[in-house]
């Protein structure tokens, strides 16, 4: 199937043209047709499967008519590296049309945002969280929005973005073409999106499915060991550019700092970095200056690499379907890629669903030195018990020799087995 099967207005195909894209991807195939005909959306997808041209396509197509210089398309995103990505997309494939897009987010300066929306823009690609402080202080309105799009729902709620969703949701008008993209769909998502789409049309495209071209290995290691085991295998993998996920920020900023004094090439990303260190670290990802990043699961977000050799789970995620999307970043564009797991005996539960969901079972290595040893069985000796001697009760008599009857055992611990008889 081509892309000229959706019919696009020709500035609209000079885009896809610009951008190297040939065939539809299956979301793509599937998702561009429903929101051409202006329907609701409910996508699931990996990530890495083309959701972003999936939306951005057809909603240039549906702008190319009608006003300009005002804000008509809104797209939400939970992370600042998620919402630049999408802008920068959009900036590629709008080149022809004239329509110009806007990202939006905390950790820069808020008044150069607002002056670029009044020059006049016809897409908003936002964090929640400045959008709201923005729209709060009425520097501008969304009432001329036609389309909104909420791109990695499921993080949303990760980060707590939900009451945030429902009070820009609240400034639409409710005459609106609506979209929703996730990678998962836990429950609070799902009840989201019932509340917030009409007549949805269902796009799933193999959302829980791990890409076959990866090979997965789980290595067992006690946690005192991860990060000496992690370097080794640095040092006698081929890696080209790897990506290593942490499940905390502290821990992602810590293990980079390791891992540069032992002479890697490596940087972190994570939300306690300002705005101008994350795009530094993940520019220097891109064009190969870092040959590492450790990155938590919410940070990633809007990681779009090309290349990605291996993937390392230096922290065991929370659920089967991140260990999916972690795992997503790798194996991409019909190439190989390798995962890499560190568990320990606690983590046993959370492989079996992990293994359950790939379909078969990860690849045992053996890791020598590093890996926890069994629980040592300690038998210890049975102390028996003897009542306090109460006043005026006869104690027991001596047994053979002089000697105290319990002697033996306690006769280290007890003071009066020490003590000398009468």
């Amino acid at each position: 199937m081509s892309f000229k099967n959706f019919k696009f207005d020709p500035k609209v195909n000079a885009g896809i043209v610009a951008c190297g894209y040939t065939s539809p991807t299956p979301i793509q195939k599937e998702a561009i047709p429903r929101i051409l005909e202006g329907r609701d959306i409910l996508g699931l997808a990996q990530t890495g499967t083309g959701k972003t041209a999936a939306f951005v396509l057809p909603l240039l197509q549906r702008l190319l008519d009608g006003p300009r210089k005002k804000v008509r398309a809104l797209i939400v995103a939970p992370t600042r590296e998620l919402a630049e990505q999408i802008h920068a997309d959009i900036s590629k494939m709008a080149k022809g049309t004239g329509l110009r897009s806007l990202s939006i987010y905390g950790g820069v300066g808020k008044y150069p945002q607002v002056k670029a929306i009044r020059n006049g823009v016809e897409i908003i690609v936002a964090c929640p969280g400045r959008l709201l402080d923005i729209l709060n202080d009425r520097a501008f309105s969304l009432s001329a929005v036609e389309a909104l799009v909420l791109d990695e729902a499921d993080h949303m709620f990760d980060k707590g973005f939900l009451p945030d969703i429902r009070r820009i949701i609240k400034q639409l008008p409710i005459k609106r073409q609506t979209m929703v993209f996730s990678a998962t769909m836990p429950r609070e998502i799902r009840h989201l999106a019932e509340n917030i789409l009409k007549n949805p049309a269902t796009v799933q495209i193999n959302h829980t499915q791990p890409i076959l071209a990866i090979s997965h290995v789980l290595f067992q290691v006690a946690k005192e060991r991860k990060t000496s085991l992690l370097k080794t295998i640095i040092q006698e993998e081929e890696m080209k550019s790897t990506l290593v996920f942490t499940r905390t920020k502290h821990k992602a900023k810590s293990l980079a700092l390791v891992l540069q004094k032992a002479g890697f090439s490596a940087a972190s990303i994570q939300g306690n970095l300002s705005q101008p260190k994350r795009q530094q670290a993940l520019n220097g990802f891109k064009d190969g200056t870092f040959k590492i990043l450790v990155a938590t699961d919410i940070a990633a977000r809007g990681i779009d690499v090309k290349g990605i050799s291996h993937v390392i789970n230096y922290d065991v995620p929370d659920t089967a379907e991140t260990y999916t999307h972690r795992t997503g970043r790798t194996g991409r564009a019909e190439q190989t890629g390798q995962a890499f797991i560190f568990a320990g005996r606690e983590d046993n539960k959370i492989i079996s669903l992990i293994e359950r969901n790939l379909g078969k079972k990860m690849r045992r290595q053996a890791t020598p030195g590093f890996a926890y040893e069994p629980k040592a069985i300690v038998v210890e000796e049975k102390k028996k018990y003897f009542p306090r001697q109460m006043p005026g009760r006869k104690k027991p008599a001596a047994a053979g020799r002089g000697r105290n009857q319990y002697s033996g055992f306690f006769a280290s611990t007890s003071k009066r087995s020490r003590t000398a008889r009468p």
